[in-house]
């Protein structure tokens, strides 16, 4: 199993946003989105990350509990059960984008777990992904080296 770390940023929220994974220091790529918020950009993230490792079983690591607690709580039965609505009845924020990742996990053959992890607490893979997704949200450039 590899060990992917992802994570979103937004300069404003909404606003200019950037996506980053990597699997350690040598291997990453980071994105952007010109008008966007943070969920979406770590919801990317993720989508980014299991697209570029198709046929591997990954653990995803994020400081995201919106993205984390969606899998680890199961938060998606619920949203699937109520017709795409949250836990207050309203309708789940970036369905497009969970329309895409539910079923990339969900439903393949590999092993896909996610942790989480404190953001900005000094864990380094967690403060590489951090620059590399302000990077490309501050720039608006895409970067990656695979």
């Amino acid at each position: 199993m590899i060990r992917i770390h992802t994570d979103g940023s937004c300069r404003g929220n909404p606003g200019p946003g950037g996506w980053a994974w990597a699997q350690g220091t040598e291997i990453f790529a980071a994105g952007f989105a010109p008008h966007t918020t943070n969920q979406r950009m770590e919801v990317l993230a993720v989508i980014e990350a299991l697209s570029s490792f198709p046929d591997q079983d990954v653990e995803i690591v994020s400081d995201s509990t919106y993205v984390v607690k969606c899998f680890q709580d199961k938060w998606h039965v619920g949203w699937l059960r109520r017709g795409w609505k949250n836990s207050q009845g309203q309708p789940v924020s970036n369905r497009d984008l969970w329309e895409t990742l539910i079923p990339m996990v969900l439903e393949s053959q590999r092993t896909i777990t996610f942790s989480w992890v404190k953001g900005h607490s000094g864990d380094p893979m967690n403060d590489f992904v951090d620059l590399l997704a302000t990077q490309a949200a501050d720039r608006q450039m895409e970067r990656k080296q695979l």
